[in-house]
């Protein structure tokens, strides 16, 4: 069987905050995430394609910015959370330790399912640069 990828990038700035965490990363703080969106497929389109980049900007990237781009992620489980959402509406209540591991698989696993389920294309791993010297990555099986 033939596999087919391409791959589109999209840089976000978003804070969050490791709770729990020993080091700098259980302060407060903000990256330039860039996102490496895989997106597979089993044939290309009528026009030669896996997709149209356009599509994943519209669905993914758009998602991206809609609900992470300049906002700050907190884990639920976070004490600071709750109280930082009282005065900062930019503050997201997520249901995960916001690490770039937990990113990467939170956009691969919940969100581009949902986004992606009416196309026959699906993504299929997420490389997310929390720095340029620091890279998850989170792959489906």
């Amino acid at each position: 069987m033939t596999n087919f990828s391409v791959i589109r990038k999209h840089e976000i700035h978003c804070g969050h905050r490791v709770y729990g965490h020993s080091g700098k990363c259980q302060f407060l703080h903000g990256h330039s995430y860039v996102f490496h969106l895989h997106c597979t497929s089993n044939a290309l389109n009528d026009l030669g394609m896996v997709v149209d980049f356009g599509i994943i900007k519209s669905t993914i990237c758009q998602w991206l910015e809609d609900n992470y781009d300049h906002h700050m992620l907190l884990w639920e489980q976070d004490p600071y959370a709750k109280e930082i959402a009282k005065i900062d509406n930019s503050v997201v209540i997520v249901s995960y330790n916001p690490t770039a591991e937990n990113i990467a698989n939170h956009i691969l696993n919940v969100v581009a399912p949902s986004l992606l389920k009416d196309t026959p294309i699906k993504l299929s791993k997420v490389v997310l640069e929390e720095t340029s010297k620091c890279t998850a990555t989170c792959e489906l099986d």
